[in-house]
């Protein structure tokens, strides 16, 4: 059994095993890290022989803890890195080179149809009907997007989003409200097998697939790295966050929105939860939470996208799709019959 995994901001880590009625027999763990003492190598390797192929990422991370000295060195990954290429190498996991992925371009959808394409898409490559796919959004109408299990009145002032036309929906992944005006942001979505996560923690499956999107911005002279749970960070403040479901049906679905332009002002005004964040320190320091890829690059939108698209290229397989006309009607048809009701938006009241 073959594992990899790259550690977020780190080394990447491989292990080869051997197992025998259900216990690894063979431990053979290799990487770009750095270890001092050289043999601290041989000690993390029968740490992993002996445990049963069941055992839990805990139980091999204790397990390698114990075997490495206080004193050994180990940069670039850790015994839980180490755990989590066992229980991928355990689970047959796979890799972003494992598979051609599908390149959907942005077109231009209402807010109730981006809800439902995320669902009908996951479900598509849980199904196996359609391949891994990274697609990226474009906006019809301005929105605000809550997270599955928020709060509508805590979060929303329904007065402010009608005042500025913004339709309020609620998506099937967790996290924080989104500020969505139509030009304002980027926002992509991986829809994958989900063996590619398999072995992983969410929070280090969080990382894991943002780790192109972190290139591709250090790629336009950003200084952005992965703040867990869920955020792309600056120096200078939050980029974007991430939000993630993993779906009966055998896929995962993971998306990102980050700030391009912002109005800092307008969003306080229609998110509750901006009001208190914000409250010891007044509507200006809004737009200091949120660090826009407009300030960072004086790029246009468009140009940062088509980078984002190109290094992703220039990392896994990727080619054009298009969305087909069964998905398009089954995309149209959830819209209405799920996202579109009471019953779905006030959920959570």
């Amino acid at each position: 059994m073959h594992g990899e995994y790259k550690v977020p901001g780190g080394k990447l880590v491989v292990v080869d095993l051997e197992t025998d009625n259900e216990v690894i027999t063979r431990a053979r763990v290799a990487g770009d890290f750095f270890l001092e003492p050289d043999e601290v190598l041989d000690d993390i390797n029968h740490a992993i022989e002996g445990l049963s192929t069941g055992a839990s990422h805990d139980d091999i991370e204790k397990a390698v803890s114990a075997a490495v000295p206080a004193d050994a060195v180990m940069l670039g990954f850790s015994a839980d890195s180490v755990a989590t290429v066992v229980r991928r190498a355990l689970t047959q996991a796979t890799d972003f080179r494992d598979y051609q992925w599908e390149y959907l371009a942005p077109e231009p959808l209402e807010p109730l149809e981006q809800m439902a394409l995320d669902q009908v898409l996951t479900e598509e490559v849980g199904a196996g009907t359609r391949g891994p796919t990274l697609r990226l959004w474009e906006w019809a109408k301005p929105a605000v997007v809550i997270g599955s299990f928020q709060s509508l009145k805590n979060e929303v002032d329904l007065a402010g989003a009608e005042k500025y036309n913004m339709e309020v929906t609620r998506r099937i992944t967790g996290g924080g409200a989104m500020f969505m005006e139509q030009g304002t942001a980027i926002t992509y979505s991986l829809y994958a097998p989900v063996e590619l996560v398999a072995g992983m923690s969410f929070q280090d499956s969080y990382a894991f697939l943002d780790e192109w999107v972190i290139q591709a911005l250090r790629g336009l002279g950003i200084d952005a790295h992965y703040k867990p749970l869920n955020d792309i960070q600056s120096p200078q403040g939050k980029i974007g966050g991430a939000a993630q479901k993993r779906l009966g049906s055998g896929a995962v679905l993971h998306h990102v929105t980050m700030a391009y332009d912002m109005d800092g002002d307008r969003m306080v005004e229609v998110l509750r939860i901006g009001r208190e964040k914000i409250s010891d320190k007044g509507v200006a320091s809004a737009n200091k939470r949120v660090d826009p890829l407009r300030a960072h690059t004086g790029m246009s939108r468009a140009d940062i996208q088509d980078h984002l698209v190109t290094t992703f290229g220039s990392l896994y397989s990727l080619t054009p799709g298009s969305l087909r006309e069964e998905e398009r009607s089954r995309t149209s048809q959830l819209a209405q019959e799920k996202f579109a009701t009471t019953e779905w938006l006030h959920r959570v009241p």
